[in-house]
């Protein structure tokens, strides 16, 4: 593996990414629509890196960026479609802007980068990996961030489609579904609406107390990569129990469970 392309890569996971990929000596390419954060990140590297402003929202910034990459170094064998956002509210209230923006990005953006990078990767006819950015909230739904929620189910079942699609083709390209737990970052600073600012407190709080640093995630990820996998879970011990307890929920036919926000806990 020596190229990797990696949007939201400014901050947080993606940011992780990138420096572990660095110091595996791969060349990068970088997006996020942060350019002087994702400037910094890119100057702060020890390997060949391009650092390409991109909007995930755009298709043509996204084609643009596709360009740029495949214009640098001619292939790519990692593809990172990691950009995403969270906000939080009672999903009846949430306005029309905030879901459309998280459907835009967390959904529509996976779906621009896979525009313009899949054929390009299936046509080069050798071996590739994209790793599509879910959350254990892919598979466990909360309260009060409903469009995060929504979408992020939206990514489990669009990378299993892929999966079937490309073994249609007979494609060497390869697909993985990244879950990731808590991780240190940015993604929860977005301001909460009144309703549920206690309920981002303490989930900002179990995320600080419990949460990997972006740097100590980015290799359990790599590692998996190593081996092949399709779910890349790399805390397993944040989704398999609830994950087990919401599948036996649905085949009892139990209603969910509430959720105490004071503490965190289903009750």
């Amino acid at each position: 593996m020596t190229v990797a392309v990696i949007t939201g890569a400014a901050s947080g996971i993606g940011a992780g990414l990138a420096r572990h990929a660095a110091s595996l000596g791969m060349k990068l390419v970088l997006a996020d629509w942060d350019e002087g954060a994702l400037k910094e990140v890119a100057d702060n590297l020890s390997t060949e890196a391009i650092a390409v402003p991109t909007d995930v929202r755009d298709e043509a910034a996204v084609q643009a960026l596709a360009l740029s990459a495949y214009d640098q170094f001619g292939e790519i064998d990692l593809l990172f479609n990691n950009a995403g956002v969270l906000s939080s509210g009672l999903s009846w209230e949430i306005d029309s802007t905030t879901w459309q923006r998280s459907v835009d990005i967390n959904i529509g953006g996976v779906v621009n980068v896979m525009r313009s990078f899949v054929p390009r990767l299936i046509a080069a006819d050798r071996p590739a990996r994209i790793i599509n950015t879910s959350s254990v909230g892919g598979f466990l739904t909360s309260p009060f961030m409903a469009p995060y929620s929504a979408t992020k189910f939206a990514i489990v079942a669009i990378t299993e489609a892929m999966v079937g699609e490309l073994a249609a083709l007979d494609s060497k390209v390869q697909v993985s579904l990244l879950a990731p737990g808590p991780v240190k970052s940015a993604i929860m600073d977005e301001h909460a609406p009144a309703q549920t600012a206690k309920f981002m407190t303490v989930m900002r709080g179990m995320n600080d107390e419990h949460g990997m640093t972006p740097d100590e995630f980015a290799p359990l990820v790599f590692a998996a990569i190593e081996r092949g996998d399709y779910w890349i879970v790399p805390q397993p011990e944040i989704l398999d129990s609830a994950l087990q307890d919401r599948t036996d929920m649905i085949l009892e036919r139990r209603p969910p469970s509430s959720f105490d926000f004071t503490s965190g806990d289903g009750e």
